[in-house]
């Protein structure tokens, strides 16, 4: 039993690590201060002006049309909207090559020429936009516009899933298994990126200090209809934590809305595989004068399945022996994720906001396990069946504080976020394990024991960050953050004996860690002509505790690293783009990865953490290009060092699972995404991203000289029908891929959907079924000393959804701006990937 009192309400621990804070934070925040002082007070610059009328076929001017200002990769430079009069303007706009492009309800997108903005201009008039009514028809097919699933940006990619059909009803792992360079790994609960492991995932731009399972687990809970878009970011820059081998994939939930008026959605859905599932969510905005209100809630039910056929032989000749696991796990998920929060403008300058969301998540599980045991000449000797009434609860809940200001028309702007946030994980495993021999005798009594992990993670965060642009085409970036992570794991084996349960003190173990992050950045960007440059340095410094109570065993690390970036770009024309870019990061371990607990999985395979993982450094450098903004090819390296990577050790008849430092790990990866638009109605838009994994290592002896080409190719095509049908036809495959020890199979799916709207577009019916062909499962097989491992792993993956939305309100409201909170990069090692 844990003795640590209860950690105290969340608000009231957000200032509790700064009253305490060592000598070199004190530095970095004084240096901090002094970098945007000296900012605010810089010398003011000038830039010049684009302004221009959009009008529609009749002569008349378009009234509050969203405007763009468009460089040549297509990406936004600014936003506007137009006046009563159509008339729109872009302030304090750099040199360079633009376009304009104007959107509004009823009429067709318009784009306007390119044009050159110079240095000795003042002020750049453009050519009146003319805008044509959205009635474009092809028979009764009726072509409207919205953004793709996928959406490929110079920086990033972006998977709009409130636009999917085939994700509504879902879950957010769902969505992420079509995700272009994205592999689920549902078996082992890991997510990997380009071929890559340890990649950051966050929620609204805020890690979620999982376990790699956890982490799974929380996604797999995660109803995709309170998901916005999902951002995939290989490569990012210095403003960003140094956190995250392969890139990050932050999670956008839905947000409210800055236009005056109230809007909202309610949605309602079902779906059915071989078990049932229900989903519910509603969404409210309001804005009344500087005041924006927001809120979301969502209900997911589900009833699932799964199965796994493992089999592993120890030994060789006649002492080989057999043990085939067959394990099936019916379960149920009960699930509720909310949001809520408030912005209030102070004039045009300041803003301030606060912010609440979390998620509740319940799981019961009834697992079975069957090992049957073979001798050398395949005759069954022992059935060892293990039954685990399982129970799983999740709450996580997290508190943002910010305020924005901009101290002119120039962008200089300063925000600061102030964040905490907890996670609490109550599991318990009650297991019953029965041993009878060929005949069905039992040959030993059974065994009952339960296990009782409970985890707390608690994280304050304070960060800043600053803009100041520097003449008319260079920007200076800078801030500061720290974060304070507490986790407490107090995990408790029992077994019953006659006298009652009684604790096994090889499998008992509390384990406290806690860790602080300083960082500081500054991070610069300059354009000449058609090259852009950026370059960033970011340094960290880490302190963590890991203490093994019950061990009375303390791990004590002390470091500093930097981190540089660099970026390079070349606008040939407006249609090409090249682009260059280079960045170091790290991964930390996890904090249950740093956990000596023994967690028993069944009665031949336990898991173990290790208190003496190391971090590891990935240098990562990319090469790109870029086709009227859409058609993307890249090709990167990267180089990691002090590999954390799983393995499988065997333990005799036994299996033990850990987490390890291997030497490196070399990745090459071509990305391909390429956009084909077959007519006004079809769309089709494939990615391929082929990779080579190249492990350089040695573990328990052997050599792992393991290398694999694999490719994750993926296929997503919508189509506009007639009636006011639209529909998706989306699908992907896995090639052979390795991870450290272990092969995996090929795997892919195909899924569709199709949706009508309703009652001019206030309603949407949608229906899917996701892996229409049945053809999911993880298989892989590894070979370690004396041991081979093989299995096959099936779920319910083939399931069809019928979901229901309604929009009430104004339709028009632009969404709040997004902010990344300060706990971002910390609450994806909750476990992390």
């Amino acid at each position: 039993m844990s003795n640590q009192q209860p950690s105290s309400p969340l608000m009231a621990d957000l200032y509790s690590p700064i009253a305490s804070l060592p000598s070199y934070w004190i530095i970095v925040l004084l240096l901090a201060t002094s970098l945007f002082t000296s900012a605010v007070y810089a010398q003011n610059l000038a830039r010049i002006t684009v302004s221009g009328q959009v009008r529609n076929t009749a002569g008349k001017p378009v009234e509050f049309a969203t405007m763009v200002l468009l460089r040549t990769d297509s990406s936004m430079a600014k936003g506007a909207v137009t006046d009563t009069a159509g008339h729109y303007v872009f302030e304090n706009v750099a040199s360079g090559t633009y376009r304009v492009a104007a959107t509004m309800v009823g009429y067709q997108r318009v784009i306007s020429a390119p044009f050159t903005v110079k240095d000795d201009q003042l002020a750049v008039l453009v050519p009146n936009l003319l805008a044509r009514e959205d009635s474009r028809t092809l028979g009764e097919v009726n072509v409207t516009a919205k953004k793709p699933f996928i959406e490929q940006l110079p920086d990033k990619t972006v998977l709009n899933v409130e636009n999917s059909v085939i994700a509504s009803g879902g879950t957010a792992l769902e969505v992420l298994e079509r995700a272009p360079g994205v592999l689920v790994d549902s078996q082992n609960e890991r997510i990997t990126l380009k071929g890559r492991e340890r990649t950051l995932v966050m929620i609204d731009g805020k890690p979620t200090y999982l376990s790699a399972q956890e982490v799974v687990n929380l996604l797999r809970n995660t109803p995709s209809n309170s998901i916005e878009t999902i951002e995939l970011i290989s490569n990012p820059s210095a403003k960003y934590d140094a956190a995250g081998n392969a890139g990050i994939i932050n999670i956008r939930l839905k947000r409210g809305s800055r236009a005056g008026g109230t809007n909202g959605s309610a949605t309602i859905g079902g779906g059915y595989g071989r078990v049932p599932k229900a989903t519910a969510g509603l969404t409210v905005n309001h804005r009344a004068g500087g005041l924006s209100l927001f809120g979301n809630y969502n209900y997911d039910y589900r009833e699932n399945f799964g199965s796994i056929d493992a089999t592993r032989r120890f030994g060789s000749g006649d002492t080989l022996t057999s043990v085939r696991n067959l394990g099936y796990r019916p379960s149920t998920d009960r699930n509720h994720t909310f949001k809520a929060g408030a912005d209030y403008a102070f004039g045009k300058r300041t803003s301030v906001g606060v912010m609440l969301n979390g998620a509740i998540n319940d799981n019961n599980a009834q697992i079975d396990s069957k090992n049957l045991v073979y001798d050398a000449n395949g005759q069954l000797q022992q059935t060892v069946t293990m039954l685990n009434a399982s129970t799983r609860a999740m709450q996580r809940l997290s508190a943002n504080a910010n305020i924005k200001h901009s101290f002119d028309t120039l962008g200089r702007e300063l925000t600061v976020d102030m964040d905490v946030s907890q996670v609490s994980i109550q599991p318990q495993d009650n297991m019953r394990t029965s041993y009878v021999d060929a005949l069905g005798e039992e040959v030993r009594p059974e065994l009952i024991q339960r296990n009782l992990p409970p985890s707390t993670v608690t994280i304050r965060a304070a960060k800043a960050d600053y803009v100041h642009p520097l003449g008319k085409s260079a920007k200076l970036e800078a801030g500061a953050k720290i974060s304070y992570v507490t986790s407490d794991n107090d995990v408790r084996f029992e077994t019953l004996t006659e006298t009652g349960y009684v604790p096994d003190p090889q499998r008992t173990n509390h384990f406290l860690y806690d860790e602080t992050i300083t960082a500081a950045y500054l991070n610069g960007s300059r354009d000449w002509g058609k090259w852009s440059v950026q370059g960033g340095l970011r340094a960290e410094h880490t302190r963590s505790l890991g203490n093994s109570v019950t061990l009375n065993k303390i791990v004590d690390r002390n470091y500093l690293n930097l981190f540089p970036s660099a970026f390079v770009t070349y606008n040939a024309s407006p249609n090409h783009q090249w682009r260059t870019s280079f960045s170091r990061r790290i991964d930390r371990p996890n904090y249950q990865d740093l956990n000596p607990f023994i967690y028993v999985m069944d009665p031949y395979t336990y898991r173990e953490g290790n208190p003496f993982l190391r971090a590891q450094y990935t240098n990562a450098f990319q090469v790109g290009y870029t086709y009227k903004g859409e058609t993307s090819i890249s090709l990167s390296y990267n180089h990691t060092t002090d590999v954390i990577t799983g393995v499988n050790d065997p333990q005799g008849q036994t299996l033990r699972a850990t987490t390890v430092n291997l030497a490196a790990l070399d990745n090459v990866n071509l990305a391909i995404s390429l956009p084909i638009q077959l007519t006004r109605w079809w769309t089709i838009r494939p990615s391929a991203n082929v990779f080579w994994n190249a492990y350089d290592a040695e573990y328990a002896g052997q050599r792992l000289d393991y290398r694999q080409l694999s490719a994750n190719l993926t296929m997503n095509q919508s189509f506009v029908l007639p009636y006011g049908f639209t529909a998706e036809l989306a699908g992907f495959y896995n090639s052979p891929m390795v991870y450290g020890q272990m092969q995996y199979k090929s795997q892919g799916q195909l899924s569709v959907g199709v949706q009508k709207s309703l009652w001019n577009k206030a309603a949407t019916v949608r229906i899917n079924v996701s892996d229409l062909m049945h053809t999911m499962r993880g298989a892989g097989s590894a070979n370690l000393p004396n041991t081979r491992l093989d299995f096959v792993s099936r779920w319910e993956s083939r399931v069809a959804r019928l979901t229901f939305t309604y929009n009430f309100g104004n339709r028009n409201l632009k969404t709040t701006r997004q902010r990344r909170s300060g706990v971002e990069d910390e609450q994806g090692r909750i476990g992390g990937n």
